[in-house]
């Protein structure tokens, strides 16, 4: 069966909704599966969990069938995403824009200008959607 990964803030910010809402028509369009993912940052205080991620989404979009929740902790969101999308075996990726500009000014600084599509689609081994 196929798996769509959505990385998401919490609580659900208008972009993470919006991304959200993308990931869930591509899961239902192709019978997939879902899991909708939230990173706690090890330097910050605040800790989610994964009934509170399912509550804020469930009051957002309603119960969604065959979604799990994920919440990972870890220093770094893009790396504790690819840890995920990875151990998922995940078929397609959904990210917002605004996860991908903060991605490229994360690495800005380590390789200059880099092409962040081709990073992802280089790492994560399958279908990239941006939002």
């Amino acid at each position: 069966m196929t798996r769509v990964v959505v990385p998401v803030r919490y609580p659900l910010s208008i972009h993470s909704a919006s991304t959200l809402g993308e990931a869930i028509d591509i899961a239902a369009a192709e019978e997939a599966e879902l899991t909708v993912l939230h990173v706690n940052l090890y330097q910050d205080s605040r800790r989610v969990t994964r009934t509170d991620l399912k509550r804020a989404v469930e009051r957002e979009f309603g119960r969604l069938p065959k979604a799990r929740y994920v919440v990972r902790r870890g220093f770094i969101v893009e790396q504790a995403i690819l840890d995920e999308v990875a151990a998922e075996g995940a078929d397609v990726v959904v990210i917002g824009g605004k996860q991908v500009s903060r991605l490229r000014r994360t690495l800005r600084g380590l390789l200059g200008e880099p092409d962040i599509e081709s990073f992802l689609k280089r790492e994560l081994d399958c279908r990239l959607e941006i939002v």
